[in-house]
């Protein structure tokens, strides 16, 4: 068989442009020249020069899929990835980074004109998602891996710009709207943070504020205290926040784009740390800070902006005096998202109270709820002497998953027994918890034990009101004495009830009881918050120790603290008393001591920026032996209701008593027609406690701290009569 010449022809050109114009090979085929050819050549000669083409066709099919497959690797681009762990914004630790990617995460990308385009590492985190050590924050972040002294020292430089800061927040709330792009972390010690930079931008703006914070390494063994000066570099410093949820202070003139490049230089050497922060356009700013001698080793260093920033929320510790001097730090490099959804009564500062989409992570990335920002370059660079931070990793690897009991946060838990929401009794709370009732937070700071309890449950058989709630194993009488002291926040009561009763809208959080004779107590201590107020009112009751067999006409007698006293309500169901301007919001810490000493007892009651409060009151010899004795306050709360009766001359003398502590909820779903002290007509759901909880209908109390004991002589300062 033969073929024409110009066939022939055609079907080379054919081939021949297919081959070049589809598979862009590598390797080229040499392909003898054709085109002198002007016979007729056989059919051999055609079979054989097709088959070479179809052989270096496929060889350029193999080489364009590897080249078309290849990535684009962190590694390749910042190829100092080998000196670090990788956190991701799902919690976990992948280990190092070479030649890793995770597109929700950390992946590479490239912008640019198409002739000169620059390749970047991208860090992407989520408002919320799973964390890394104790931090409420995600973050996708590089964690070194050798740690190092001040002395010795260590150098990190960066290159970067911030592409995203979350869309929602609170702008009264520091944090809000920002994240942290490099840090030095201590390994050691309390694990706090002598460098973090920040970037922030509130929304609508075009500038956002670049600062960096120096957190102290707190004095003692409790860092509850800690807390951070902001330094600006471009724009504001951390302190400047929004006087609502959605007012924003004055765009900075001097700050920096999303988008805009910046870069930073950290070098640690002989206990000194310098910072150089560059951008075009922008002035370079240059800062020196002594990381082995304090300038806040007394209250009175503190600085203004911290006063005002920290010391209302409890953060008022002090320095130790050589600062992170004998402690090993490390390097982080990445994108630490400071905005999170905790709810910002919880803490002004830290917790941001943004959209979280319940975790889900593609929706907070659809709508603009993360943090994301892109990195061009770095370099380390540490000395000889740094060794392995392995310990760092190993403690904080899943402790987000790890259960922290309330007996690790207020170790006195073995002194207690407890009664539950749902009506269970616990003897043994070492290492317990429950996840509906009693269990361990965090705040953005520190740990507390909460206790919640709803509108309705099983309670104990004296009373009406659920509880979460300890109760102490030793008793003792008034003669011998004790000692209860707690701080807390009180976060939540119930958002229904009526007005018109007293005992609506609120909590005891502490308390004396009796455990012999009628079981009355001597001493409770109420939160109580009306709807649509701010602040709500801390005040403490005496119940009297009814004379005679006939307790039913037992009353309360109401002190106040900060706010209202129990007396006050109001006319109809909905009709609520004037908001007490000296009151306490829901979150607001504030702290008490039931101090029992030789029958007397001492009450203290303290929380910054309010007047201390003292009060005294005998236990063992009454003020109310007779009809006439009754407080006009009781006359008017108690007597309508038929509860009228007078107290034994002795008080409480002898009889064996002992403290209570928690959340016992104060309302209920009783019908007000019964008792208009004591029952709320809240909802509660049917006793459906996830409802319940759903709805507002429970109370909710953190303690910090708490201790309990022998009482303690004292002088009074204030007496009560």
């Amino acid at each position: 068989m033969s073929i024409g010449l110009a066939k022939f022809k055609h079907l080379k050109y054919t081939l021949v442009n297919n081959f070049r114009t589809k598979y862009q090979i590598v390797n080229k085929c040499i392909i003898t020249s054709l085109a002198n050819i002007s016979v007729i050549m056989s059919t051999s000669l055609f079979l054989g020069i097709f088959l070479m083409l179809q052989s270096c066709s496929n060889t350029a099919k193999e080489s364009n899929n590897e080249l078309t497959q290849k990535t684009n690797y962190a590694s390749d681009i910042t190829p100092f990835l080998n000196h670090w762990n990788l956190i991701l914004g799902n919690g976990s630790n992948v280990g190092q980074a070479t030649n890793f990617e995770h597109k929700d995460f950390f992946y590479t990308t490239s912008d640019g004109p198409d002739n000169d385009q620059e390749d970047w590492v991208v860090y992407k985190t989520p408002n919320a998602g799973n964390t890394h050590g104790t931090s409420n924050n995600t973050r996708t972040e590089l964690a070194q891996l050798k740690k190092w002294s001040p002395i010795t020292g260590g150098r990190l430089n960066a290159s970067l710009k911030v592409m995203n800061v979350a869309a929602t927040g609170d702008a009264r709330v520091a944090a809000s709207y920002s994240m942290v792009i490099g840090q030095i972390h201590s390994a050691d010690g309390h694990e706090n943070e002598p460098f973090k930079l920040f970037y922030k931008k509130f929304p609508g703006h075009t500038k956002g504020s670049v600062f960096w914070n120096y957190e102290i390494n707190t004095a003692g063994d409790d860092n509850s205290g800690r807390w951070d000066y902001s330094y600006p570099i471009w724009g504001y410093d951390f302190s400047i926040v929004g006087t609502s949820e959605n007012s924003y202070p004055p765009e900075p003139t001097d700050g920096i784009e999303l988008g805009e490049e910046l870069t930073y230089e950290i070098d640690v050497k002989d206990g000194m740390m310098h910072l150089t922060f560059t951008s075009e356009g922008h002035e370079t700013k240059t800062f020196t800070k002594n990381l082995i001698v304090s300038e806040y080793s007394t209250k009175a260093k503190t600085p203004e902006q911290v006063q005002k920033l920290f010391f209302p929320i409890g953060q008022d510790g002090v320095e130790r005096e050589n600062a992170y001097a004998d402690e090993f730090l490390f390097f982080k490099l990445g994108a630490y998202n400071q905005t999170n959804g905790k709810d910002p009564a919880v803490n002004r500062v830290w917790c941001s109270g943004a959209e979280t989409h319940g975790g889900d992570l593609q929706k907070q990335y659809a709508d603009g709820n993360y943090a994301e920002v892109w990195f061009t370059s770095g370099s380390i660079d540490i000395s000889n002497d740094a060794i392995s931070n392995e310990g760092y990793f190993q403690a904080n690897d899943g402790l987000s998953h790890k259960t922290v009991y309330p007996s690790e946060v207020i170790p006195f838990m073995d002194k207690f027994k407890m009664l539950l929401g749902d009506g269970t009794n616990v003897e043994e709370l070492v290492n317990y918890e429950h996840k509906d009732f009693f269990y361990t937070v965090i705040d953005g700071t520190r740990r507390w034990v909460a206790y919640k309890t709803p509108n309705s449950g099983v309670t104990s058989k004296n009373s009406s009101n659920t509880r979460t709630e300890l109760h102490e194993k030793r008793e003792w009488t008034p003669e011998e004495g004790g000692r209860l002291t707690g701080t807390l926040r009180v976060m939540h009561v119930s958002t229904s009830g009526d007005a018109r009763v007293a005992a609506s809208f609120s909590t005891v959080v502490g308390q004396i009881h009796s455990g012999g004779g009628h079981e009355n107590e001597p001493c409770k201590i109420f939160y109580k918050k009306l709807p649509g107020h701010k602040k709500g009112s801390v005040f403490w009751n005496y119940e009297i120790n009814t004379a005679g067999d006939d307790n039913s006409g037992r009353w309360d007698y109401s002190y106040p603290v900060w706010g209202n006293d129990m007396s006050v309500v109001g006319k109809s169901p909905t009709d609520y008393s004037n908001e007490p301007q000296d009151g306490i919001e829901l979150g607001e810490e504030f702290s008490y001591e039931i101090n029992v000493y030789k029958g007397i007892m001492y009450l203290t009651f303290k929380s910054e920026g309010h007047k201390t409060k003292r009060f005294t009151k005998n236990l063992i010899k009454t003020e109310y032996a007779n009809k006439s004795d009754i407080p006009m306050q009781t006359q008017k709360l108690f007597i309508p209701i038929g509860q009228d009766g007078v107290e034994r001359a002795n008080g409480y003398a002898g009889e064996l008593n002992y403290f209570k502590q928690g959340a016992y909820n104060q309302t209920n779903g009783k019908d007000p027609e019964q008792n208009m002290v004591w029952c709320s007509g809240a909802e509660t759901y049917d006793g459906d406690i996830a409802k319940q909880y759903e709805n507002g209908a429970f109370t909710e109390v953190w303690f910090r701290a708490a201790t309990v004991g022998l009482g303690q002589p004292i002088e009074p300062t204030e007496e009560v009569r």
